[in-house]
């Protein structure tokens, strides 16, 4: 027999041997797979098999200073506030210096109404890391909930100096939240230009600006600030709108038209035809504000009282009444508008003026049935 046929039957036999035995994983290997795996399912949201990945991982290496962390993450995520405190408490136990630990253990204390608890621990996860903006946000929480107003909007402040790019605009605008409530306008002010001059940029604070510069009365600024806004807002046409307002009262007739212009590119609406048709009134030009108030009767939706009223006004204006009348009584009509008092006195109005007395009584009778006085002496 050939020394390769002798071979043969050793391999097959060294081959077999190999498949009956199963290859024996490191305990420490395993526990680290079911972490890694715990906290997969975490991320998306499967709770409940990440916390029974954890479990089996407990078995393993029931000591890990990782694991009870972990879990008390995902009971916090499912708001059971009790026991997610009780594993962050025994992940201090195993590593105290963990500031991550003491900063989520102060969170849930303070959900849990235990303020000088919550206020003990995040302040020893501010001593083991300073730049822990969970932290300094939930101690700013405590002192607005206590009323220190002003350690407040310092904690906010620095939380938004030290977040994640993400959320430095929200805690900026929480702590302006703080400021506009106590009255401090000026302060909110100087907080939201100092924001803006160090790079912050997000639609909701440039809005939140643009409030404050009219507020000030610094319309220019104003402007400004909704017209970045509405740069980052390609979806909202209501903050052109608004630039297109302002510059109008500034006497920017071109900007004004323009930022109108940008606002129908983003939503063709009927209440900024009649605004660019009142636009044009403002400079005599009645051929252009007909032809915008066809466009707004095209695109008018029925749906938004605002829009309708704005219309009829508009058709009232360029000597349309008995239209604008049909309008509003349609409008006025309607089960969800019949308490609306000023759009029911509208519509009398109107109606005298045309001298349609059924009209005029059935609107008169909504605004009595709406008011608490009658509206008797509202009513024409």
């Amino acid at each position: 027999m050939s020394s390769r046929l002798r071979a043969l039957p050793l391999l097959a036999l060294l081959v077999s041997g190999a498949c009956t035995e199963a290859p024996k994983l490191d305990p420490k290997d395993q526990a680290e797979g079911l972490y890694l795996r715990g906290n997969s399912e975490y991320l998306q949201g499967n709770f409940d098999a990440a916390l029974k990945t954890f479990d089996e991982m407990k078995g393993l290496m029931p000591a890990d200073p990782r694991l009870p962390a972990a879990r008390g993450e995902v009971l916090l995520s499912m708001s059971r506030l009790e026991e997610a405190s009780k594993e962050f408490e025994a992940a201090l136990r195993l590593d105290p210096k963990r500031s991550t630990n003491w900063s989520r253990l102060g969170f849930i204390q303070a959900q849990l109404g235990k303020p000088d608890e919550a206020r003990k621990s995040l302040q020893k996860a501010l001593e083991l890391h300073p730049r822990d903006f969970n932290a300094l946000e939930q101690l700013g929480e405590l002192a607005e909930e206590r009323g220190d107003h002003d350690e407040a909007v310092t904690r906010l402040t620095q939380a938004a100096e030290v977040a994640p790019d993400a959320s430095k605009a929200d805690l900026t605008l929480r702590a302006v939240e703080v400021l506009t409530t106590q009255g401090r306008q000026e302060d909110a002010l100087v907080l939201l230009r100092k924001a803006t001059s160090q790079g912050l940029s997000s639609p909701e604070l440039l809005t939140t600006l643009g409030d404050a510069e009219v507020r000030a009365g610094r319309l220019p600024e104003a402007a400004a600030a909704y017209q970045e806004a509405a740069k980052k807002s390609p979806k909202d046409p209501t903050l052109w709108e608004l630039v297109a307002e302002i510059q109008l009262k500034l006497g920017k007739r071109d900007e004004a038209l323009a930022a109108y212009r940008e606002s129908l590119k983003v939503k063709d609406r009927a209440i900024v035809h009649v605004a660019l048709a009142r636009a044009h009134l403002a400079v005599e030009d009645k051929a252009a504000a007909e032809g915008e108030l066809q466009k707004a009767l095209d695109t008018v939706s029925g749906s938004d009282v605002r829009e309708m009223q704005e219309v009829a006004g508009l058709l009232t204006t360029l000597g349309r009444k008995p239209d604008a009348l049909r309008i509003l009584t349609s409008l006025g009509s309607e089960p969800g508008y019949a308490k609306d008092v000023e759009l029911q006195l509208a519509t009398a109005r109107l109606a005298r003026e045309l001298k349609d007395t059924a009209t005029v009584q059935a609107a008169c009778a909504r605004v009595a049935a709406a008011s608490t006085d009658g509206g008797v002496a509202k009513c024409p």
